[in-house]
């Protein structure tokens, strides 16, 4: 996705849901990654909370309430980190049964009808819906239990990011969720809050007529939040800022070099956080867009 960063008011996955499809600093720039800028959250992100003198749970932090002003370029308006997302942590609702006994499990097949009737799967997209594939994979939460999630990428490279979240477990890298991106999501107001892991995103990449990474599969954001994008005064999520400081180590992080980069590099995936600009902490990639 090139050029992404010129993206207009339909670049709202997510914001930008076909987001991340950038390429490398040599060449022209991508545009803000679809799943990364995701703006609309489903229910699959439970609030953040904390416990009152009662022992009643108090929420703190509600993903997906607050839709922000918005930009000239269609984007919202960036503006700090609330306190309670400066250092993210918040639990995950399951939509899927955990793994048995806390081990790493893993499932590839075709994308069931009803899992495809609610992706932002059509007709024109650049990818047949044969030749994508649904994966179930397991993931450590923030909340330190194990969770499962969902993913559809490309037939093509199906195993292997079964494998790189299998590393990804075994290090105990936590995920807020991981599901399936909507259709929804693409017109959705942004909220600035959005964390969810996911792959397929149909989409053009900003600001183009060409498809992005995401829309044939090939692409996958990794919490987006705490792995923002970022090009000049433009922050995706938009409340991220405080997760352009990548000296200070949050869980979440991915960092050049760490266990995260190897493993998708081990696919023959590459980083879009090692581009020069824009920085795309979130975007991995089997194109290079």
């Amino acid at each position: 996705m090139r050029r992404r960063a010129a993206a207009v008011l339909g670049a709202i996955l997510a914001l930008t849901t076909a987001a991340c499809s950038a390429e490398p600093p040599s060449t022209p720039q991508p545009a803000p990654s679809p799943t990364t800028t995701t703006t609309a959250t489903t229910a699959t992100s439970a609030p953040a909370k904390v416990t009152t003198a009662s022992g009643a749970p108090a929420v703190t932090w509600q993903v997906g309430a607050h839709p922000l002003p918005l930009r000239p370029d269609g984007f919202g308006e960036i503006e700090p980190t609330p306190p309670e997302l400066v250092n993210r942590a918040l639990p995950t609702k399951d939509v899927l049964l955990p793994p048995a006994g806390d081990r790493y499990a893993s499932t590839i097949g075709a994308v069931p009808s009803d899992v495809l009737a609610r992706s932002t799967w059509q007709a024109a997209c650049p990818v047949k819906a044969a030749d994508l594939r649904y994966l179930t994979m397991s993931f450590w939460g923030f909340d330190g239990r194990a969770h499962t999630g969902e993913m559809l990428v490309n037939a093509k490279g199906a195993a292997g990011i079964t494998k790189v979240f299998g590393q990804l477990f075994a290090a105990h890298f936590p995920l807020e969720e991981m599901r399936v991106t909507s259709p929804a999501e693409l017109t959705a107001p942004p909220t600035g809050d959005g964390n969810s892991t996911s792959a397929f995103v149909c989409r053009p990449a900003r600001g183009q007529t060409t498809w992005s990474a995401h829309a044939y599969g090939l692409a996958v954001d990794v919490n987006p939040f705490c792995n923002p994008y970022s090009q000049g005064d433009l922050v995706l999520p938009e409340l991220a800022s405080a997760y352009l400081d990548r000296a200070n180590r949050r869980p979440g992080m991915v960092l050049a070099g760490d266990a995260t980069v190897r493993a998708f590099a081990a696919i023959g995936w590459t980083w879009g956080g090692a581009w020069t600009s824009p920085k795309d902490r979130m975007h991995f990639t089997a194109t290079g867009h």
